[in-house]
């Protein structure tokens, strides 16, 4: 199987994408922090959702921005949610993200929530990601960091670190499957793939404010969890599993790509 065949039917290999509860509580996390940014703004916003998948999140995000286009190369679940979810300003089509059907400069956000690892080329899709933005338009970026413990895929510790014939091998021997796909990048590799943007990182807001960005179903305030959170934040950043960074169109480069074309 390729790692096109692999994203065909993902939906289809893990019961997560239909979790309402878990992805709900992602998607009221991306609105506090849209909010945050965009305070009055956001109500008034066109958002492409890259890997909306079963359309659980999409569905929240549509009661709270004008118009809501979700897409996915996942043809199951696209059919799920245009069967589950059906609102005047929510949109479900499956579509690549790596060739983004939409005209430059088309959305005031893109959410990219744990996507980048899924597709070939994330270099690809973040060239798209930036067409399809407006002028200031933001990416929500939710990112995992290769450097981690453990791989939450598979729930294996240490697996997304190692060279990919290590990694197979360990999936084999495990029982979890063949051949590990995902391709996560370390901090330093996250930076390069979105050096187009401007980087406004809340991945410490969220830690020390869970009530303010309603993370606290991950990690509670005054907990042994928290105190390591901000321990690591603070002195090992670039260990942190994961970031949340909002990423906004420069709109200078934005001037750019228009006077190219």
């Amino acid at each position: 199987m390729n790692s096109r065949e692999y994203q065909y039917g993902f939906s289809e290999r893990t019961d997560d994408m239909y979790d309402k509860c878990v992805r709900e509580k992602k998607a009221i996390t991306m609105i506090s922090v849209l909010k945050d940014h965009l305070g009055s703004k956001l109500k008034n916003a066109k958002l492409l959702n890259v890997g909306g998948s079963t359309g659980i999140i999409d569905n929240y995000l549509s009661k709270h921005t004008k118009e809501v286009i979700s897409i996915d190369i996942d043809e199951p679940a696209i059919h799920h949610a245009q069967r589950t979810y059906q609102t005047d300003n929510l949109t479900f089509q499956v579509a690549d993200a790596l060739n983004l059907p939409f005209h430059n400069n088309s959305f005031d956000i893109v959410i990219c929530s744990q996507v980048y690892e899924h597709v070939p080329d994330a270099e690809k899709m973040f060239e798209e990601i930036f067409r399809v933005l407006l002028p200031n338009g933001v990416c929500y970026f939710a990112a995992g960091n290769r450097i981690m413990w453990n791989e939450p895929h598979y729930n294996l510790p240490l697996l997304s670190i190692l060279p990919n014939p290590l990694a197979n091998f360990y999936m084999r021997i495990t029982g979890k499957g063949q051949y590990y796909y995902e391709k996560h990048l370390t901090y330093w590799g996250l930076k390069k793939l979105v050096n187009k943007f401007k980087i406004i990182d809340y991945t410490k807001d969220l830690v020390c404010e869970p009530e303010k960005y309603s993370t606290s179903y991950m990690i509670e305030t005054g907990s042994l969890k928290q105190r390591m959170a901000k321990f690591v934040i603070s002195i090992f950043y670039w260990a942190t599993p994961g970031y949340i960074w909002l990423l906004e169109k420069d709109s200078k480069l934005a001037m750019k790509q228009s006077l190219s074309k």
